[in-house]
């Protein structure tokens, strides 16, 4: 029987393939291989399409959000506050610029930030929040933003997972500074590592570029103490090619999900994902929960279903930052229930009523 993939990349190279190939043709005869007329296009593209003015292409995601935190002053002897349900990117990112990381709970219901934990977590060292973007919907941003009004705290948005998501209208980084990943399994996703930061704020924004370009814009002029982390021209050409299909492909995995959601209707030991009021969600991963969740996950791989798990670990429990200590309930009992099911743009109703039909022998035996 034919496996059905976590994530068809594949099918997605098929719709861009022309489109690269003559893109990559341009790079090579221009040998514009680091920054170039394809970089900045696709930075002033995904801008537009952020619906903000400043968009700085970076080497991958992890610097994207530590070059984000060192934009608006995160460093040592400062603070930053984040869920403990996310990738260890988030937080390695803030240890990275010498920052201590504060964790926080998350919501039962939806595993975003819970924004009264994270005000609750403010100290006079506190310099920004940091929630994450989970599974493709936006975290409450406007409401840790109100809780913020009068105080010198920066909201860092980490959005690898939510291209094209918006929240009353509104995408990441309106309420401060953005950053995302082009990781190739993203909607909108490389061939390679990539990423990007997005903000309002020029100075921000040209602190960015200016860290990730050895500290200075100008050749051998280093302003600041920086890094080597640009985007390249070709995966520029690959961000462009998808970019200008993204809002059809989020559209997609929006109707995948709701068949999902009408597939598992019934089936009691199955808890579907929720979506926030006012949310548009771009759904890059469909979560679920349910019991014995590494027996079902073994089956549902046995028997051709890319299942998989977004996130095994609470940050807190990883050996790199056990040392925070702490408990966070619901990120703990989460944790070995969510479950991953396959989902992506190309993804077929007959793909989807077999993974739905494999997740209830499993759940069954």
């Amino acid at each position: 029987m034919t496996r059905i993939p976590l994530v068809d990349l594949a099918a997605a190279h098929a719709e861009v393939a022309e489109e690269v190939e003559a893109g990559f043709k341009r790079i090579i005869a221009d040998t514009a291989f680091i920054g170039g007329a394809e970089v900045a296009a696709f930075e002033s593209e995904y801008a537009a399409f952020s619906g903000l003015p400043h968009a700085v292409g970076v080497a991958n995601g992890t610097d994207a959000l530590e070059l984000a935190f060192k934009a608006v002053g995160v460093g040592p002897g400062t603070e930053v506050i984040l869920p403990a349900n996310t990738f260890i990117a988030t937080a390695e990112a803030v240890a990275r610029t010498g920052a201590q990381v504060v964790l926080v709970d998350c919501d039962p219901r939806t595993y975003l930030i819970d924004v009264e934990a994270a005000l609750a977590a403010i100290t006079p060292r506190t310099r920004a929040i940091a929630p994450v973007h989970l599974y493709g919907q936006l975290a409450p941003v406007d409401q840790l933003k109100a809780g913020l009004a009068g105080r010198d705290i920066v909201i860092v948005e980490d959005a690898a997972q939510s291209q094209g998501a918006t929240r009353h209208g509104l995408g990441s980084g309106v309420d401060g500074i953005a950053a995302t990943s082009f990781y190739p399994g993203k909607n909108l996703g490389a061939y390679g590592d990539a990423g990007a930061v997005t903000t309002a704020v020029e100075e921000w924004a040209t602190t960015v570029r200016t860290l990730g370009s050895h500290g200075g814009l100008r050749k051998y002029h280093h302003d600041l103490v920086g890094v080597n982390s640009r985007l390249d021209g070709l995966q520029a050409v690959v961000l462009r090619a998808k970019l200008a299909r993204l809002a059809g492909w989020n559209e997609q995995r929006r109707a995948a999900a709701a068949r999902y959601d009408e597939l598992l209707t019934g089936f009691e030991q199955v808890v579907r994902p929720v979506t926030l009021d006012g949310n548009v969600h771009v759904w890059h991963i469909y979560c679920v929960r349910v019991p014995n969740r590494d027996e079902v996950l073994a089956k549902l791989n046995a028997a051709g279903v890319g299942a998989a798990i977004h996130y095994p670990i609470p940050v807190h429990r990883t050996g790199a930052f056990a040392s925070l200590g702490g408990s966070f309930p619901n990120a703990e009992a989460s944790a070995p229930e969510i479950l991953s099911l396959p989902i992506y743009p190309q993804i077929t109703p007959d793909q989807q009523a077999r993974v739905a039909e494999e997740l209830g022998k499993a759940l069954a035996s």
